[in-house]
């Protein structure tokens, strides 16, 4: 192999490795049996929440994954690999993946990394299990308002006896 097509793939590993550092979660799936529809409406809905997915040799990722620090991924660079970065949200790509799995059975999820943390397939899976952001800041929402609303309940009910009293 050439010098320059050797520093083609040390500078593709370096890129690589800092995708996988910089990414709030990454998923890696097996592929194989996507039809090319399937493939194309996936892609879309990734995109659609600032995913991105990309088909990346085992060899790159196996490097890439040392450079970045990441141990334990032996067992996931197996076979055909499809890699889903997610910079913004945490809980996007397992999240689309695993619903995307349920209709094509073929898509098969085979672990992650989440906020530089080597995850599970079945971290990976309760990830996907989780509301995403905008169901958990509405949840977060509702928590912060529940005092509020009590103390304006309690203060309605206070001023109706009051009332109540004076007629």
């Amino acid at each position: 192999m050439s010098e320059a097509a050797i520093a083609k793939k040390a500078e593709i590993v370096t890129n690589v490795a800092q995708q996988l550092s910089a990414a709030e979660s990454v998923v890696f799936v097996d592929y194989r049996g996507l039809t090319v529809d399937e493939d194309t409406r996936l892609r879309k809905q990734l995109r659609d929440e600032n995913v991105e997915m990309h088909v990346i040799k085992n060899s790159i990722l196996s490097r890439a994954a040392k450079e970045a620090g990441l141990d334990g991924l032996e067992d996931v660079f197996v076979g055909p690999t499809a890699v889903a970065f997610s910079n913004e949200d945490v809980i996007a790509p397992a999240k689309i993946i695993d619903e995307f799995s349920q209709e094509a059975k073929s898509l098969e999820i085979k672990g992650g990394v989440i906020e530089n943390r080597v995850a599970t397939l079945d971290e990976v899976q309760a990830l996907a299990k989780l509301p995403d952001r905008d169901g958990l800041l509405s949840m977060l929402l509702s928590v912060l308002q529940a005092p509020v609303r009590n103390v304006a309940y309690g203060l309605n009910a206070v001023i109706e006896k009051n009332e109540e009293d004076a007629a």
